[in-house]
């Protein structure tokens, strides 16, 4: 277990680094979550980075020969982004071994990816560098569909969603008839050093996060809700307000595990129905509209209630 010490946590949004390392004018689409989670994690993890890009909706960030990232960036497949990052960790190790790098000059190897990626065509080779112990972080800004190709259903779309794959018929009135993976588990039974889930509406939970994840040399992943206007079909004007929602009605928990333990580093004081965030989206509007869907409303409902009751910490 490789530790540095902890950098002194944030306490309030006044405290949060003023340094923009992702600059304004990128071509994603207005009110992005994934976009705001990634400025976010940007001013957490400094300029002297490495970021090695798994095809996805980011790709559209740098487009030679514009780019408004002040670190540098690596393109790759759909599948194979962390075996890029431990090519470039490699490299940076052999020249610091070789003394052409100075130690201080080092720089983080950063994996950028949509849930595409993260939930199901790059997963073998993060499970693989997990397994390698490599020493990077892992960013999956999830919107729950393919959303750069029209969003269909990914391995990360939630029951009862609409997609360009899942549209509510008479054979699945509900849209996407099954769950997404639980990729939080699926990381942790790999026990990594550092995992978490983070929102773009809650900044001092996600930059406290990454400060503690600092102190682990190893596999430092995290996954962040990341609300998709075109997508969901909201306006982007409540995507902060649909983040903080999927919190506040349990949807999306915010949580942490080091080496395999498991902790919750927010907890709402009273959970809001589901509905609240459901009825704000457009591919969830088939469950409303032009008849309640009932039985499915209720069934998401029953799913997150699980969720907590497994913990004991539904109030």
């Amino acid at each position: 277990m490789e530790k540095t010490p902890e950098a002194a946590p944030v306490r309030s949004i006044k405290d949060l680094p003023s340094e923009e390392n992702i600059l304004p004018g990128t071509p994603v689409c207005a009110g992005c979550g994934g976009l705001l989670t990634l400025r976010y994690c940007l001013k957490a993890l400094g300029s002297n980075v490495v970021i090695v890009n798994a095809a996805g909706c980011f790709t559209l960030l740098s487009i030679y020969p514009f780019t408004p990232f002040k670190s540098s960036w690596l393109y790759t497949a759909m599948a194979c982004a962390p075996a890029g990052a431990q090519g470039v960790r490699d490299a940076l190790d052999v020249l610091i071994e070789k003394e052409r790098l100075d130690p201080e000059d080092d720089l983080k190897v950063v994996v950028l990816t949509g849930d595409g990626a993260a939930y199901g065509m790059g997963l073998a080779s993060t499970s693989a560098a997990i397994h390698r112990n490599l020493d990077f972080y892992y960013i999956c800004y999830n919107n729950e569909a393919y959303g750069n190709t029209g969003f269909q259903q990914s391995e990360a779309t939630p029951f009862g969603s609409k997609t360009g794959t899942t549209p509510p018929g008479k054979t699945s009135p509900a849209g996407k008839d099954f769950p997404e993976k639980d990729l939080f588990e699926i990381w942790n039974s790999h026990k990594p050093p550092y995992l978490a889930t983070i929102s773009p509406a809650h900044p001092v939970d996600l930059i406290n996060k990454f400060k503690k994840a600092e102190k682990y040399r190893g596999p430092k992943l995290f996954i962040a809700l990341s609300p998709c206007p075109p997508g969901w079909a909201t306006d982007p004007s409540l995507s902060v307000k649909l983040a903080k929602l999927s919190v506040d009605t349990g949807i999306w928990a915010l949580k942490e595990s080091v080496y395999g333990e498991v902790e919750h580093t927010y907890i709402p004081k009273s959970f809001k129905p589901v509905e609240d965030y459901l009825k704000l989206q457009g591919r969830f509007a088939h469950l409303f509209k032009p008849t309640r869907q009932e039985e499915t409303l209720k069934r998401i409902q029953e799913m997150v209630d699980d969720y907590w009751n497994r913990y004991k910490l539904l109030l």
